[in-house]
């Protein structure tokens, strides 16, 4: 180096040193002294490797080495930790040593890093990431990219975005709208523009993707393009405003067995779960009933089982509540059907009313959307079901002031008919009377009597104190009975004999027998019963008590009463148990009688008919007494 160079080096901005052959300093400009924290008196003339023991780890040795034994140039990058700066060192052999050069590229080397991270993060991300420069021309794309359309980044990079667009199979139509959004970030008038189109994935599978458009600052590309499926976001949005659709179908049901229908359809139409079922609740018998089913769920099994208290995995999730998904049923003990080809289920209670339980003959078929698609579901069918019990309430609550209005008005119509008819008969009487005293010449007798004689009065008399009671039992609304307890049915015989017109050794009772009912409404049951016998009867009546249904399959169990009085004519058998019920010339039926000892039995959900008896007589049956038990 000559002392003409020494003011050219010392002016650079770079850091400078020179080295002779053996590596000793021979000159040390003023950015270098500032670096080396050094000045250039006490380095000329010094090893570098003494002064510097900690760069002999370093890439120094090396590449100075290797440009002084071959003599060419060399550079290599170097960070300085106590400065925390990277430097870019440069070293230009000659025969009389090197002349070394140091640039501070730090901001570089953090712009490269940030890069690289970026890069790796785009790289990383499921998104498709595309960049364009100015020219619409693709600078980068991602691994994403490659993946979701099936090409190489090769056949890509370097082309222009319609490359990339005919590759997808977007539309003319949905390509003139992303152009716009690319030209809307390029020159400024939008940070962000977002355009849903359809396009082909690399399996030819049509897709939805959201293109988001942002504007980058970067040497070549100035727009970076996020390319996302969105298929299932939106076909789960799909869903869910179709299942709302389904609620209103829902809650125009009023019947459970179609609101269940309409769920398990849905859930086959709508969710793609064609093996589905719906189980409800048999309140009386306390299992679950099936009572929907897909065409897949038949099918595979030919029908539905019914669960009873703790039989599988279907009553275990009605009694927790929670719903549940099994991802391989083979892996789950005390199974219902341990051979069962379903392999993966997910089972939902429908609040208290059962469960909809829906299954796939592959594991692991279902996830959390699934979950919650089928928690929609079932949550609008419980609020469904809750309707209709609602409503059935509220059509039971009509129909039963209907009867109660139906009822008061016939046993006003009785009431009146009767008294009436009592009333008539002494009017006769008095007026017959009245007649007789006044005599053909107009004469009259002091002393008078009462024209009935004295059974005829009490007979009569009796008659009106029992309607009048058969009056108030039945609008106090029959239909409806008090706690039921076991009863002797020869006890309650012998409760309603008291009570009634006949005598004691009136009834045969077969053999001793027990039932569960309203002791009360129950006597009073078999006095109107026997009243009705003792009116028929025109002297002494023998009523028989026998049962029914207990031998050779007949259909429910229950009791007889057969009596010998005169009998009621087959065409008037519907008429006596109905009082509002009328005969062919218009005369209401004559009194309450057998009605209300229908009423009662109604009210015990038992079943009554009139009969005749193979020899004459009148026959009642009272069928469905599940709990009459004939004593061993």
């Amino acid at each position: 180096m000559t002392l003409r160079s020494v003011p050219i080096v010392d002016r650079v901005t770079d850091a400078f040193f020179a080295l002779d052959t053996d590596f000793r300093f021979t000159y040390v400009n003023e950015r270098a002294e500032t670096l080396l924290k050094r000045s250039r008196e006490e380095l000329i003339g010094r090893v570098m490797w003494d002064e510097f023991p900690q760069t002999v780890e370093t890439q120094f040795p090396d590449g100075f080495h290797r440009a002084m034994d071959e003599q060419v140039p060399v550079s290599f990058e170097i960070y300085h930790a106590q400065l925390e700066t990277w430097f870019e060192a440069r070293a230009y052999p000659s025969e009389s040593g090197l002349s070394v050069y140091m640039r501070d590229v730090t901001d570089r080397k953090v712009q490269e890093t940030t890069l690289a991270q970026h890069a790796a993060v785009v790289e990383a991300v499921n998104d498709a990431v595309v960049t364009l420069d100015r020219t619409r021309e693709i600078v980068t794309v991602n691994d994403a990219t490659e993946t979701a359309l099936g090409i190489d980044r090769s056949e890509l990079v370097g082309e222009h975005v319609e490359r990339l667009i005919d590759r997808a199979g977007i539309t003319a139509e949905d390509a003139v709208e992303i152009g716009r959004a690319i030209t809307d970030i390029d020159i400024g008038s939008a940070v962000e523009r977002t355009v849903e189109v359809p396009y082909i994935d690399a399996d030819g599978v049509d897709r939805i993707g959201e293109f988001r458009f942002v504007p980058i600052e970067d040497d070549v590309a100035t727009v970076a393009a996020v390319i996302r499926d969105v298929t299932d976001r939106r076909e789960y949005e799909r869903v869910v405003t179709s299942l709302h659709e389904v609620t209103r179908w829902l809650l125009e049901s009023d019947d459970p067995e179609e609101i269940c229908a309409i769920a398990v359809h849905s859930g086959s139409d709508l969710l793609e779960l064609p093996i589905s079922g719906v189980w409800l609740l048999e309140e009386e018998k306390g299992y679950l009933e099936p009572v929907a089913g897909t065409a897949g769920a038949h099918d595979e099994f030919g029908g539905l089982p019914r669960f009873n208290p703790g039989e599988g995995l279907v009553w275990d999730v009605f009694e927790s509540g929670e719903v549940e998904r099994f991802d391989d049923l083979r892996e789950v003990e005390d199974i219902y059907n341990p051979e069962t080809p379903i392999r993966s289920e997910i089972i939902a209670p429908i609040g208290t009313h059962g469960v909809l339980m829906t299954g796939s003959l592959d594991p692991h078929r279902f996830d959390e959307t699934d979950v919650d698609l089928i928690s929609t579901l079932v949550e609008n069918t419980r609020a469904a079901l809750d309707r209709a019990d609602r409503e059935q309430v509220l059509r039971e609550r009509t129909a039963e002031l209907e009867r109660q209005t139906e009822r008061l008005e016939s046993v006003a119509n009785v009431l009146s008919s009767d008294l009436k008819a009592q009333l008539s008969t002494v009017a006769d009487a008095l007026e017959s009377d009245g007649a007789a005293r006044a005599g053909a010449g107009g004469e009259t007798h002091e002393e008078w009597e009462f024209p009935l004689a004295e059974d005829s009065v009490e007979a009569t008399l009796d008659r009106a104190e029992r309607l009048v009671d058969d009056i108030r039992e039945f609008a106090r609304n029959a239909s409806t009975v008090g706690t039921r307890s076991r009863i002797s049915l020869e006890s309650a015989i012998d409760e309603a004999l008291e009570r009634s017109r006949l005598d004691y050794d009136s009834v045969v009772v077969e053999e001793p027998a027990t039932l569960r009912a309203d002791a009360d409404r129950f006597v009073h049951l078999l006095e109107t019963a026997f009243d009705d016998a003792a009116a028929r009867a025109d002297s002494e009546v023998t009523i028989q008590v026998g049962f029914v249904g207990f031998e050779n399959g007949e259909r429910s169990r229950g009791f007889f009463l057969l009596d010998d009085a005169a009998e009621i004519p087959p065409t008037a058998h519907e008429r006596v148990l109905d009082p509002t019920a009328e005969t062919d010339d218009g005369v209401a039926a004559d009194g309450l009688g057998l009605a209300l000892v229908r009423a009662i039995a109604e009210a015990h959900d038992w079943e009554l008919s009139v009969d005749n008896g193979e020899n004459g007589g009148t026959r009642l049956e009272i069928r469905d007494v599940t709990t009459l038990e004939r004593d061993a």
